[in-house]
């Protein structure tokens, strides 16, 4: 079990140490639950009660609320940053290296990097390669002329398909699929001609992607996943999408083909978009919302057609209204057609 002081979680998340710096803890807990040798954290100022029955060893709380911890902590500018920091250290393994284990299969004429292991099951294909440090677990299967970075982790019924490209430090959740054909069909009379698609996907370095998503190899050219980005459970892209930098695509989010997403943008549970549209940078749609045409960035929006959220919020606070003002316009209409009525007979 890995120990650390608070003076060395510090010194990792660039925090400030109060009380004894030499409190020493194995794990972190949450507030209600942990125990002496734990360590929890607190950014909202309505648990800090909380800290007086906690039995945490050490609290990591904001400078903000500092003044209002009895207990030996760290002092962070953002405590779920620190949080997240200090858990990987404490708790994250890196894999341990095994090599090319008995029941996989790797061509001859793959390029296996130092420190690779492969997991019985595993399919590498011809011409892949594979960096240093890469783990495939079991059941990963990497088509003809796959590229694979450094760093990475392809947990197990991960696919990915032929030429796709994948940088460094990326992690494909079980049964992510690279590279599937996008959906493309030319109509032929009442029948449909398959377009081939004959492009490819790249990954680049940074990238998180969720259990059983899928991104669509492009038609032709590349369906591209800038750096950093991170895509939860159940997420479908599209072929020929362009996905910036830094973006969160929250789970059963839909990316229709040919769509061009700017940075920093993030979408809530269920949200998508149109096809062919353009997104600008630092966009959040909200849950369930629907981006039907190219929208500017720097702003929130809701609904469907998506629209600035705070006339969603004065939008969606009508809908229940609804019946009531529809029986309302109908004892007004008649009220009119009533007074029409008087007044064209007293003519």
């Amino acid at each position: 079990m890995k120990r650390a002081t608070l003076e060395e979680l510090a010194n990792l998340v660039d925090g400030t140490v109060l009380g004894d710096a030499a409190v020493s803890v194995s794990r972190v807990a949450p507030i209600d639950v942990a125990q002496d040798g734990d360590i929890t954290f607190v950014t909202n100022p309505k648990y800090i009660k909380a800290l007086e029955t906690t039995a945490a060893s050490a609290v990591i709380v904001s400078p903000a609320l500092a003044d209002r911890c009895s207990k030996p902590g760290l002092v962070c500018k953002n405590p779920y940053l620190a949080f997240a920091k200090i858990l990987t250290f404490l708790s994250v393994e890196p894999p341990e290296v095994k090599g090319v284990m008995a029941g996989s299969h790797v061509s001859t004429t793959a390029d296996i990097g130092a420190d690779v292991t492969i997991y019985p099951g595993c399919y590498v294909g011809d011409n892949v390669k594979v960096g240093r440090g890469t783990t495939l677990y079991a059941g990963v299967v990497l088509y003809a002329e796959v590229e694979v970075g450094e760093e990475c982790l392809l947990h197990a019924g991960t696919v990915v398909r032929e030429k796709c490209r994948i940088a460094n430090r990326v992690i494909l959740q079980p049964k992510a699929v690279i590279g599937s054909d996008g959906f493309g069909f030319a109509p032929d009379g009442s029948r449909y001609f398959k377009i081939p698609q004959v492009g490819v996907v790249v990954l680049e370095d940074d990238v998180e992607i969720g259990a059983s998503s899928t991104i669509d190899r492009a038609a032709l050219g590349v369906t591209r996943i800038r750096r950093g980005t991170k895509i939860d459970n159940l997420v479908q892209i599209g072929h020929n999408v362009e996905l910036g930098e830094d973006c969160i695509l929250v789970a059963q989010t839909g990316i229709a083909g040919s769509t061009v997403i700017g940075n920093h943008c993030t979408f809530g549970g269920q949200s998508a978009t149109n096809g062919h549209i353009r997104i600008g940078d630092n966009l959040t749609v909200g849950s369930r919302g629907g981006v039907t045409s190219s929208i500017d960035g720097n702003q929130v929006v809701s609904g469907v057609p998506a629209m600035p959220h705070r006339d969603w919020l004065k939008a969606s606070m009508t809908f229940p209204k609804l019946p009531e003002m529809r029986r309302e316009l109908s004892r007004l209409k008649n009220k009119i057609e009533k007074l029409e009525s008087e007044l064209k007979e007293k003519e």
